[in-house]
């Protein structure tokens, strides 16, 4: 989580892997986190697709990239993309 030095408000970042640049100025991201299963004890992969704004369409399908949540942009897009980690 990063905090807004201007305002003091918490903004929820999470990173992940794009998965697709089809649609214009959003892309689709995946972000994998690893979970304890609560009866078996086993770690397991959860994955979550997210569509984030990416107002340049500067990320490419593959690009490693951090998300910041936003005020609603659509019916689905709630996420924008801060940076580009990795091409």
């Amino acid at each position: 989580m990063m905090v807004d030095t201007q305002s003091e408000k918490v903004v929820r970042t999470l990173s992940g892997r794009v998965v697709s640049d089809k649609m214009d100025k959003t892309v689709t991201v995946l972000v994998e986190r690893k979970v304890k299963h609560p009866l078996i004890g086993k770690v397991v992969r959860l994955s979550k697709k997210f569509h984030a704004h990416d107002e340049a369409n500067a990320c490419k399908e593959g690009d490693l990239v951090v998300i910041e949540e936003s005020r609603p942009l659509s019916k689905t897009k709630t996420w924008k993309v801060s940076k580009i980690v990795s091409k």
